[in-house]
């Protein structure tokens, strides 16, 4: 009888939707942290964390007068605090505070077309690559932490139905590196390694999966997902080491205007005929 409760419980668990992002990610760094100490001290971290909330806060009141739910500031300043890699301080700083700033500067109809720490990640990357990088291969070889980790975000993507955006850019990413590796004679295995790192793990489980910055659409997202890895795939050709942020800085906002001006169009497109109806 406990088993049959316990398993009730598992089939029925949940978490309010404002929570599941803060959680997911805060898994993902104590347990990377733990296992391979993956943060590049947590002076920086803690400075990527404080920029993008206050960034946030202060935006956001002098915007709309209000206060806001901190939950998005707090998975920008994480990502931002695990990808940058400097010896200094104010890449972190700087990175976090563009990739908030991105979502008030930079919108369409209403809402921000940039994945924020993506935006502020390639920008980074344009005016100050010679001051940072991004993280890409250090947390080591442990792959079954990096299982448990993939298994543990799955699991939380499942959950807001978005494990499909997921499956369609692994399952390309594969397909078009059988493609590079034919094309290059390269070893398919040596294709495929990327996506096996922690920057992966991030650009999966948060950057493409952004409810905010997704098309509106089950189809249309996995399009996009199949997109983002065929433009990633001409990248990787071109020896880019940060090929999927390109990939998202390009196919993402593309993507959703091009959503928002279909929305709108079936919506008077609906309307005429409503009015035509009466």
């Amino acid at each position: 009888m406990a088993s049959f409760q316990l398993t009730d419980k598992i089939k029925n668990f949940s978490l309010p939707p404002g929570l599941i992002g803060p959680v997911l990610i805060t898994a993902i760094v104590v347990a990377a942290h733990l296992s391979f100490g993956i943060l590049d001290g947590w002076q920086k971290f803690a400075i990527a964390l404080a920029a993008a909330c206050v960034t946030e806060a202060v935006l956001h009141k002098f915007v709309t007068g209000k206060w806001r739910n901190l939950s998005s500031a707090y998975i920008s300043g994480n990502s931002a605090g695990i990808l940058v890699r400097s010896p200094m301080l104010w890449p972190f700083a700087l990175c976090a505070a563009i990739s908030i700033a991105s979502k008030y500067v930079f919108r369409y109809k209403g809402t921000h077309i940039w994945n924020p720490t993506n935006f502020g990640i390639v920008v980074m990357l344009l005016i100050a690559s010679d001051s940072m990088a991004v993280l890409s291969i250090q947390w080591g070889s442990n792959m079954w932490a990096m299982a448990m980790i993939w298994l543990v975000g799955f699991f939380v993507i499942s959950k807001v139905k978005l494990f499909h955006i997921c499956a369609v850019y692994m399952v390309s990413f594969f397909a078009f590196a059988w493609i590079r590796s034919v094309y290059t004679g390269g070893m398919f295995l040596a294709e495929v390694a990327p996506i096996t790192g922690p920057m992966y793990q991030l650009f999966v489980l948060f950057m493409i999966t952004d409810p905010k910055t997704t098309v509106s659409t089950k189809n249309g997202r996995m399009l996009v997902a199949f997109l983002i890895a065929l433009v990633e795939m001409f990248f990787r050709l071109g020896e880019a080491v940060y090929a999927p942020f390109y990939a998202l800085f390009i196919v993402g906002p593309i993507a959703l205007i091009i959503d928002k001006l279909w929305q709108e169009r079936k919506a008077k497109s609906l309307s005429k005929s409503a009015s035509v109806a009466r």
